[in-house]
């Protein structure tokens, strides 16, 4: 018995669930019927940068590419890391204020790391 309401508990979620699903092949089927499909050389031919390719689209990157979208993620944590420290500052007092700029000093000393390498240097 204690089973049966425990799952009632999920019946919405899974409504919820039910729901979505159908909302979203409605509206893939929707935009097949209705959309025009009419494909011509220009609508089939590659875009980039407003002229044709001159090379093979599976060239290997340069490293600094992959490295550069690596330093993009660390400082996009350090934005998510920071926004909440900044809401609960008053609540966590002087120990949050100096970790959080400990934290700050690490990621600094590695950028200036990064930058003094010539790894943000686009040749």
């Amino acid at each position: 018995m204690a089973s049966n309401e425990f799952l009632l508990e999920y019946l919405p979620v899974l409504i919820f669930i039910f729901i979505a699903a159908a909302v979203s092949l409605a509206m893939f089927v929707a935009s097949i019927i209705v959309g025009k499909s009419k494909p011509d050389a220009e609508k089939l031919s590659a875009y980039e940068c407003g002229f044709d390719a001159f090379s093979d689209a599976h060239s290997k990157f340069d490293v600094r590419y992959y490295l550069v979208a690596i330093l993009f993620i660390i400082f996009d944590l350090e934005i998510a890391f920071l926004f909440p420290w900044a809401i609960s500052l008053g609540e966590i007092g002087m120990i949050g204020f100096w970790s959080m700029m400990a934290f700050l000093g690490v990621l600094t000393v590695g950028f200036i790391y990064e930058w003094n390498k010539g790894a943000l240097d686009w040749e």
